[in-house]
């Protein structure tokens, strides 16, 4: 009724419903008031996944979900963003009316993530710098908060030279307690490497001493194993440092029951240039072991930046001869971000008991998947010779095996549960899995931060469709926007004055260097830095800055993170730099020759066709596109203009042929 009051027609029950980016169609996955919109993403065969809540439910941020024991309802942290307090603890009832389905619980809260079930049998979930529990089920949830821990390192620090981080690179907190109450916590590292001016002589600071960084710290609790509630001015528990050298412990697991079962990390290594180097780790902890970073980065390779302090002192030939150093158990793909990691335990995949999962959040083509590891009867992952092989998303070669600088290594084999993950246009966003439980029935959840989506792996019949084609940005395309700007000397000095003054002083060292070279011209440094910004997904939509990641990276709109990391004070800090970021939307919004103009407002989306009238996709209203001819010499009553953002496209048209929307459709830019 709300729509037709507004004048608004209801979409066609044949036309696909986007939530989250995803099409949605008729086919469910699961049953009963379980059956959620069947997702178009490549499972293992018997598996599909469905939409339980996305954007449309006001989710924003979703990191972790887990279920609240004897109920039908799950906890999920939402952290809202990088806004330091937007983050919630919502409780999701999934058999509640569409719409429906999430209640806030707590509100204001700097950076939640972790969600765990204690011993105790209760609810613990982290902020930055804290560890608390609450009863979700309360009338007022907020009046059964009880923290344990507090003041742990959180996003400001103070290094042990004085110097005060407003912004820590790994605020955020995951955490396990083992069957005796002891809880375990990752405290992640400051930066990305540790690196300072050189030549380095001394160790990292911050990660030495009684309150490393770096590093995963041990809690132990009272007599009875329950940790209490703590005042203001309480002071934590005593605490240890259990084991070091580990960059940021987002995947964690404590396998229970007993000593000798597997206490298992994932690793997400530094940032080098390489797009293969350095690979991901699967560390298995021990007390007391340092596990590398910065130090050591693979198996055994050593950084070079750490040269003198690998050559004398106590971390002498570390990498390589050192009893302290432990290497890491496996090898995960390189630059995958294992974010969540647990083992399966269920009645609903008998094929899945025991074996271990992990969820990559990556957005290279080595990420966005769920893994599954075979393990032994500790639940260590199964070592098999080289060559052990990864797959490698919408590239020529699609698996690479697993290799250090000494060549091909051993690692654990696994199998993909959720492979195909990449950006389909018209059908589904780039995956980005985070946080993973398993439900009392078995079934499989997941939580991914970047399309705001909560959802549900179930059984299913039949083979499944067909896996969906790789559909990025062609060479073809970027060359045509590269010339583009080649032919425009404005956008030519805008994007010398991008590179120099952003890219080349703030980003090198991330995001393989930008593909930068020495020996370059400035003419090949330019066009370099563009295509490597072209060829990733969703940082540029030509005409639209507004629609790009790198518009909302740069300047930390909605949930996206800021980069570079403390740059909120390069505006006012550096001369110019402002400047720099008014560059950046000019060169996407003056990229293509034509006419910025709107989708007009009114019914919520308008749909485009090529010239011979096929349908090509719709875009939302208020969407900018860049129009070629506003009146359409081979194909009257239409406008042309340049293909639309990716995300709009449903597949069925090619750019050769080009896009048409209605004049009418369309409105000047304001």
């Amino acid at each position: 009724m709300l729509a037709a009051g507004l004048g608004l027609a209801p979409p066609a029950s044949s036309d696909p419903i986007r939530r989250s980016g995803y099409a949605i169609g008729t086919d469910t996955c699961g049953s009963g008031d379980l059956a959620f919109p069947r997702l178009k993403i490549d499972l293992r065969q018997g598996f599909c996944a469905g939409l339980v809540a996305s954007e449309e439910d006001h989710l924003k941020f979703p990191r972790s979900i887990i279920q609240i024991p004897g109920h039908e309802l799950f906890v999920v942290t939402d952290m809202g963003g990088w806004g330091h307090t937007d983050g919630r603890l919502l409780l999701l009832d999934p058999r509640a009316a569409e719409g429906k389905r999430i209640k806030e619980l707590l509100t204001g809260i700097e950076y939640p993530f972790g969600l765990v079930i204690g011993p105790d049998k209760k609810l613990y979930a982290s902020t930055d710098e804290t560890i608390f529990r609450v009863d979700p089920l309360a009338d007022n949830p907020h009046s059964t908060v009880e923290t344990i821990l507090h003041h742990l390192p959180g996003r400001r620090l103070t290094l042990p030279d004085g110097t005060k981080v407003e912004e820590s690179a790994h605020p955020l907190k995951q955490f396990a307690f083992d069957r005796t109450g002891r809880l375990f916590v990752n405290v992640g590292s400051h930066s990305d490497d540790c690196i300072t001016q050189p030549p380095i002589t001394r160790p990292c600071a911050p990660a030495e001493g009684a309150s490393a960084l770096a590093a995963i710290w041990m809690f132990t609790p009272p007599s009875g194993g329950v940790f209490p509630a703590l005042k203001p001015s309480d002071p934590n528990p005593p605490h240890e440092v259990y084991a070091r050298g580990l960059r940021n412990s987002m995947a964690l697991h404590r396998q229970f029951p007993d000593p000798g079962y597997a206490f298992l990390q994932g690793e997400n290594g530094r940032d080098l240039p390489d797009i293969f180097k350095p690979n991901e780790e699967i560390n298995a902890i021990e007390q007391g072991k340092h596990y590398g970073w910065p130090y050591c980065y693979d198996l055994s390779t050593a950084s070079p930046e750490f040269r003198l302090v690998l050559q004398s002192g106590p971390y002498k030939n570390l990498c390589a001869g050192n009893a302290l150093y432990k290497q890491p158990f496996s090898l995960l793909p390189p630059h995958g971000a294992p974010l969540g990691m647990l083992y399966y335990h269920g009645a609903k995949f008998p094929e899945l008991e025991g074996k271990l999962l992990i969820a990559l959040h990556g957005y290279r083509p080595t990420g966005s998947r769920l893994l599954v590891y075979d393990v032994d009867d500790h639940g260590f992952p199964k070592i098999s010779p080289p060559p052990v092989r990864y797959h490698v998303s919408c590239a020529a070669e699609p698996t690479r095996s697993f290799q250090t600088d000494a060549g091909e290594v051993a690692a654990a084999p696994f199998e993909e549960l959720v492979s195909g993950w990449h950006r389909v246009n018209g059908a589904r966003p780039q995956g980005a899995p985070v946080g993973i439980t398993v439900a009392e029935d078995g079934a499989i959840w997941l939580v991914e931060d970047k399309n705001q989506t909560v959802i549900r792996i179930d059984r299913t019949d039949g083979t499944g469709p067909e896996p969906l084609p790789c559909d990025m940005r062609s060479p073809a395309q970027i060359d045509q926007l590269a010339a583009f700007v080649a032919k425009d000397a404005q956008n030519r000095d805008r994007l010398s004055a991008l590179r120099k003054g952003v890219v080349e002083k703030h980003c090198v060292g991330c995001h393989s260097d930008f593909g930068l070279k020495q020996g370059q011209s400035d003419t090949e440094k330019d066009q370099t830095v563009l295509r490597f910004m072209l060829t990733q997904d969703g940082w540029i939509y030509p005409g639209d800055p507004g629609s790009g990641k790198l518009r909302t990276r740069l300047r930390g709109i909605g949930a996206e993170k800021l980069m570079p990391p403390g740059g909120e004070a390069l505006a006012k800090t550096e001369p110019g730099y402002a400047r720099q970021l008014d560059y950046a939307d000019s060169l996407v919004a003056n990229m293509v020759p034509g006419t910025r103009m709107r989708i007009k407002p009114g019914p919520p989306t308008r749909k485009f066709v090529a010239r011979s009238g096929k349908e090509c996709g719709e875009i939302p209203a208020a969407k900018v596109v860049v129009v070629t001819q506003r009146t359409a010499v081979d194909k009257a009553g239409f406008s042309r203009f340049y293909r639309p953002a990716d995300p709009y496209l449903n597949g069925e048209c090619t750019d050769d042929d080009g896009y048409y929307i209605q004049q009418n459709d369309l409105v000047p830019l304001q």
